[in-house]
């Protein structure tokens, strides 16, 4: 049960891979399109592919020889890295997760969104990352919308 008020629905996976040009073949497989294909810092490579209308899937490969991401597959290998939740008001939902004592880190404000992180170390064993997009993100990646969103708009625009 939520004692939240602000929408929330996922945004994404994310898989760490070695490489994406080995993994890809099977996301085609599956009937991806891939919707953009970018390298942050020279750290690592991330490229969404979109699955129907309302999935995504994100591979992230490393591209810098110590990041966080070549750690994280010499530990684990391959596979889920984290999940993405777009939120319509992240200070509501990161209230909410403190408030029962499930800590947010590595809270950062961009000018397309604002992040923070759920660790890993909960009963879900999972990184989350939540999100909040901000009104230009579209027209910063260059990309319309309907490509973008979840659904073709953000979770903000569904109330």
């Amino acid at each position: 049960m939520s004692s939240h008020d602000s929408s929330i629905r996922v945004d994404h996976i994310g898989i760490a891979v070695e490489s994406v040009s080995d993994a890809e073949p099977l996301l085609f497989a599956l009937g991806c399109d891939k919707i953009t294909d970018d390298v942050v810092d020279d750290r690592f490579r991330w490229v969404y592919y979109s699955l129907g209308d309302a999935s995504r899937i994100e591979l992230i490969e490393p591209v810098s020889e110590e990041s966080f991401l070549t750690a994280y597959l010499d530990e684990h290998g391959p596979g889920l890295h984290h999940v993405t939740l777009e939120v319509a008001d992240i200070d509501a939902v990161i209230e909410t997760l403190e408030a029962t004592d499930f800590p947010v880190v590595d809270y950062q404000e961009y000018d397309e969104w604002t992040e923070a992180f759920v660790s890993p170390r909960t009963p879900a064993g999972t990184l989350f990352q939540l999100m909040e997009y901000s009104d230009h993100y579209p027209e910063s990646q260059g990309l319309p919308p309907e490509s973008l969103y979840v659904g073709g708009h953000r979770v903000d625009e569904n109330e």
